[in-house]
């Protein structure tokens, strides 16, 4: 069977590689794989919306879009090229990286107290769309072609396996159902659906010494946890277990001795000394990891500072040394720029807004495009740093804003539409520079592949925006366990209000920024701990427990041969990427179930309703993950 070239991994110049696919076709789609790649591209948009709102993780859907849609060819498409799986993973990746990108802002707006225009959400995620694949299509062939090898794209090169493989056959679509069962099951059985059962192990002590200690029976979480491992897993729990454990309950100690007079800063009807957990927890506590999340941002944008200049640098010396360019990419970004500041109009209703917001939006996203570009080259969409980038963006909007006296509430709201512009383009550039570097090894078109990731984007735009419409109610719930922990959309609705506005606990957050400050200097990730700082501990335990779990089979593995091992993590892989849809599409669907009358969801008591409910999920959902782990006691070959 043939296998992916050394080549394909550098030592070869990129003129000189021979792809996959040797003889390029013009044209590898049809009009079935259009429309397997808009469903797939729904499904990873709604899937990844769901479960980064949830969490505030995303998992990259190129390798889960390769498996799927490998099955899916194989069902239901002749004849079963290779470069038509392509397309399917491309388009997978197209939805996943618009809800990455515009789950980090587009919620603010429903935090600060406004609502998400179905039609101006989609209008302005279009021409966002537009102009990230236009500026990155400027300079594809440079950073993709002429850059071979020395920007090594890993995901990219991990997705063109996984599409080789899948020509040998498989069991990890098998693995992807078992684990979309489970999760949507699972799911179905929590107060997300039917209520049918308690699927939160809660522990609180409200006297002397004030802790929480939750643990959200959630598939979709334990997914999460075993894609991203140990080190991640326990970084996060550790930011909760010194919100929960160490700050809490001493800010409940010096509380205490508040007097009649001193009533909570958001609050004027609570006595400061009379608050409980959940108040020290949402007035304070989570100021403080807002704070911290400010810090990582601004540090990793500072550290940006040497890849923004030498991406402009080296990108232009490329087009200086004649790099041929495959062109294409001008009039999506013409027209992206123009739709941005028209947008930017329709929602301000000032030309003088829209020319400042929007243009000052477009350069930003130009500039961090090309550097989303580049270090997904290095690092992958997975690692990222759209944080950085987006905070250091919305800090130079925001401050602009506030020069122009644009600081009232609707102001805000409209600050946060232009933010959401700038993340979505950075998302999108990132994972569609991944994708047209498998389209690249593989051996398909570029000019084919833009289109179909504009295609798949725009269908991202639209379920993404609907959901924020349609969810609304249940993203503006606040408190100590809210349904979405939306820890990057809170955060720029803490920063940019904070800022219009002034009216923060500043001490908590400059302490979170000095916290933030003193974890860089000990080499901590900021942002990882951060995030689990912010988030409720309910769900950064059950991440810990999918880490918890792949731990263990990595032990169990150590009795078993090397294909066994590799094979069980590889399937291990797709059973989570499978916990994660069903959980998250299921979920979904439930509340909206809910929120439409159609499904009233109950209130299980006794048994049901205590944490033994809880604990008993807990054990199914951990032996339902491990159990058809082990059943791998052999590689299978097909010769």
């Amino acid at each position: 069977m043939k296998k992916l070239s050394k080549d394909a991994f550098g030592g070869v110049a990129g003129k000189d590689y021979v792809p996959y696919v040797a003889d390029k076709p013009k044209k590898s789609g049809s009009p079935i794989i259009m429309i397997l790649g808009i469903l797939l591209a729904a499904l990873f948009a709604a899937s990844t919306a769901y479960s980064g709102m949830k969490a505030g993780l995303t998992v990259a859907a190129g390798i889960p879009g390769a498996i799927i849609g490998s099955g899916l060819v194989a069902l239901f498409v002749k004849p079963k090229t290779i470069l038509g799986k392509n397309l399917l993973q491309l388009m997978s990746s197209g939805g996943e990286s618009v809800a990455s990108g515009m789950i980090f802002v587009l919620p603010a707006v429903i935090l600060v107290g406004g609502k998400v225009n179905f039609i101006q959400g989609v209008g302005l995620g279009i021409g966002a769309v537009l102009l990230g694949v236009g500026v990155f299509s400027i300079v594809q062939d440079y950073m993709l072609v002429s850059e071979h090898g020395k920007l090594v794209y890993p995901e990219a090169m991990a997705i063109s396996e996984t599409l080789v493989a899948s020509d040998t056959g498989g069991d990890s679509l098998k693995y992807m159902g078992i684990g979309f069962g489970i999760g949507g099951v699972l799911t179905a059985l929590t107060g997300s659906v039917f209520g049918i059962m308690n699927n939160v192990i809660s522990y609180v002590n409200e006297s002397f010494y004030k802790w929480k200690f939750e643990t959200e029976v959630n598939p979709l979480l334990a997914g999460i946890g075993f894609i991203v491992g140990m080190d991640v897993s326990v970084l996060m729990f550790a930011g909760s277990i010194l919100a929960n454990f160490a700050i809490a309950p001493l800010l409940g100690y010096f509380m205490e001795m508040a007097n009649s007079n001193a009533h909570v800063w958001d609050n004027a009807a609570q006595l400061l000394s009379a608050s409980d957990f959940a108040v020290i927890s949402g007035s304070y506590v989570k100021y403080i990891g807002a704070g911290m999340m400010i810090s990582g941002g601004l540090i990793g944008a500072i550290k940006l500072i040497p890849t923004i200049i030498s991406s402009i640098s080296a990108t232009l010396k490329g087009r200086k040394d004649g790099v041929e360019q495959e062109g294409g990419g001008m009039l999506p970004l013409i027209i992206g720029a123009v739709v941005g500041i028209v947008m930017g109009f329709i929602i301000t209703g000032s030309v003088a807004m829209a020319l400042i917001g929007g243009l000052l939006s477009i350069v930003l996203s130009f500039l961090f495009v090309i550097v989303a570009g580049r270090l997904t080259g290095t690092i992958g969409t997975s690692n990222l740093p759209v944080s950085g980038m987006t905070i250091a963006s919305m800090v130079i909007l925001t401050l602009v804003f506030v020069m122009m006296g644009w600081t009232s509430a609707e102001n805000t709201q409209q600050l946060l539409m232009f933010g959401t512009f700038i993340v979505l383009a950075i998302s999108v550039a990132g994972g569609y520079s991944q994708s047209q570097k498998v389209t690249f090894v593989m051996g398909g078109n570029f000019n084919e592949g833009r289109r179909y990731f504009i295609i798949s984007n725009i269908v991202g735009v639209v379920i993404v925006t609907g959901m924020m419409v349609i969810l609304a109610p249940q993203l503006a719930i606040t408190g100590s366990n809210p349904p979405f922990g939306l820890p990057q959309a809170n955060l720029m609705a803490t920063l940019t209000s904070g800022i219009m506005s002034g009216s923060l606990p500043w001490h908590m957050v400059i302490a979170g920024i000095v916290m933030g400050i003193v974890l860089h200097f000990m080499k901590v990730p900021i942002m990882t701990f951060a995030i689990g700082f912010y988030l409720p501990i309910s769900t950064t335990s059950i991440i810990l427990v999918g880490a918890l779990i792949r731990r263990l089979i990595d032990e169990l593995n150590k009795k078993e041969t090397e294909e066994v091992a590799e094979e069980r993590i590889t399937l291990g892989v797709s059973l989570s990427s499978g916990l994660i849809a069903g959980g998250s599409i299921i979920g979904l669907i439930g509340i909206i179930l809910q929120v439409t009358g159609v499904v009233t969801p109950g209130s299980p008591t006794g048994f049901l309703g205590s944490n033994g409910s809880a604990f008993l999920l807990l054990a199914i959902l951990v032996v339902a993950i491990i159990a058809p782990l082990l059943s791998v006691k052999k590689v299978k070959h097909n010769d």
